[in-house]
């Protein structure tokens, strides 16, 4: 099956390679957790403000409390660094954070934009939303939301969609990006049933008209019928979200996470130039401090729970790792790359993770007792003019830093989703016996 967003056949190259490359963490897929350190299921971390998470500081206290391998994450961290042109790494094991070192502009209270790794929380908010709503949205992820009902401005100006297949589209194919939307970029690709093909390239998200542009935005098939990497869909769910919670994304995130959770500054990048976006975009941008990163983790990997509190309502954070029946093409579920079919070798099977451009991942381990937070990024996602939020004044030590040259046994880029993989491959090889 083909494992990721936007499938090619250097996909297929990179997959070889990395079968000889995990060589490392062989095993790590079949390992079974040890549940004998120091993990504590109550467990959960204060705010940064107020002391912030427990912290193993050596080998010896990695190794005893945690149950990880410091060398071994340091390898990780070499690699990272060789990722992208700012980047961090951050570890949590059984409660503890056991590793966290950053590069160039990246740093704890940093608020870069995290970009597609933002749809994660659009997802996470719109779980939220069924279950709080419940009587508003009664079919659930099987509803279908292009209705006067929930997207009105669908209809204008004639008061027919544009596109009659439309009509057919669920919020769980939206949340999947199933919905029959043609994927982004220059080359967009498909999958059916795990056979990728290329699709002709059409106008994506305009900034400027973020709603209507998403909502127009082409279809290449029936709903349901293939996966397409398309950001309008999960910002049509945020649109969704918007209509049913009478909230917008940001400030209902806030209120359901950030606040309980008790996260730093944190926003969305809506300041574009000297244009600034009406509506959060839930295709992603979001800008979280990367210790929050964490946090965010760590509640799903904790079953939505927050000191007492159910965040997240647990059956639908467990649908994240697992082929979902509205998508059966691809490995992606609610928004989350997830490694149910073992295409990432060295990795455990219930693994799933979300990346964003420039090499941004947040990556979710359940039987390893695993959050690891991948920081990456140009210089410009760290502009503080893309939020408006007090930055920390920024290192220039890697304003020069070049790429990585690809070799036979890293076909694709480094900063991205190959990269990513390789460093869930590493830090679950970190796992002691």
């Amino acid at each position: 099956m083909i494992s990721r967003f936007r499938p090619n056949s250097s996909r297929v190259i990179f997959i070889l390679a990395l079968a000889s490359s995990a060589l490392l963490a062989i095993g790590a897929a079949e390992r079974p957790a040890k549940h004998d350190f120091a993990k504590a299921p109550g467990y959960f971390p204060p705010p940064d403000r107020t002391g912030g998470w427990r912290t193993a500081t050596n080998s010896a206290q990695a190794r005893d409390l945690a149950g990880m391998s410091l060398p071994r994450l340091e390898q990780a961290w070499e690699f990272t660094r060789n990722c992208s042109q700012n980047g961090g790494l951050l570890v949590v094991r059984n409660g503890w954070l056991v590793f966290e070192k950053y590069c160039g502009r990246a740093g704890r209270n940093a608020n870069p934009d995290m970009a597609s790794t933002g749809k994660a929380y659009t997802s996470i908010a719109c779980g939220i939303m069924l279950k709080e709503f419940r009587d508003k949205i009664p079919d659930g992820l099987d509803t279908k939301v292009f209705t006067p009902k929930f997207l009105p401005e669908a209809f204008s100006p004639n008061g027919q969609l544009d596109d009659g297949r439309r009509a057919e589209i669920t919020l769980g194919q939206l949340l999947c990006m199933s919905g029959g939307y043609t994927g982004e970029g220059g080359a967009p690709t498909a999958v059916v049933m795990g056979k990728a093909f290329a699709l002709k390239a059409v106008p994506g998200q305009d900034i400027k008209d973020l709603d209507g542009s998403s909502l127009r935005c082409a279809m290449w098939t029936n709903a349901g019928a293939g996966y397409s990497y398309s950001s309008p869909e999960p910002h049509i769910a945020s649109i969704v979200l918007r209509r049913v919670t009478g909230m917008e994304l940001d400030r209902y995130i806030d209120e359901r996470l950030a606040k309980p959770m008790g996260w730093g500054a944190w926003g969305y990048c809506l300041h574009r130039g000297d244009f600034t976006t009406p509506h959060a975009n839930g295709a992603g941008s979001i800008a979280v401090h990367a210790t929050d990163a964490l946090r965010f983790g760590y509640c799903l990997l904790r079953d939505g729970k927050w000191s007492g509190q159910q965040l997240v309502p647990a059956d639908y954070i467990a649908l994240c790792n697992r082929m979902s029946p509205h998508n059966p093409h691809s490995p992606y579920t609610l928004m989350f790359e997830h490694n149910a079919d073992g295409h990432v070798a060295g990795a455990p099977r219930d693994s799933y993770w979300k990346s964003g451009a420039g090499g941004f991942a947040l990556i979710i381990v359940p039987s390893l007792d695993l959050v690891i937070y991948k920081m990456g990024g140009h210089n410009g996602q760290y502009d503080p003019t893309l939020t408006g939020l007090p930055q920390p004044e920024p290192s220039h030590d890697r304003d020069d830093w070049k790429p990585v040259a690809r070799t036979p046994f890293h076909e694709g880029s480094l900063g991205g989703d190959d990269g990513i993989r390789r460093v869930l491959e590493m830090v679950s090889a970190a796992v002691r016996e």
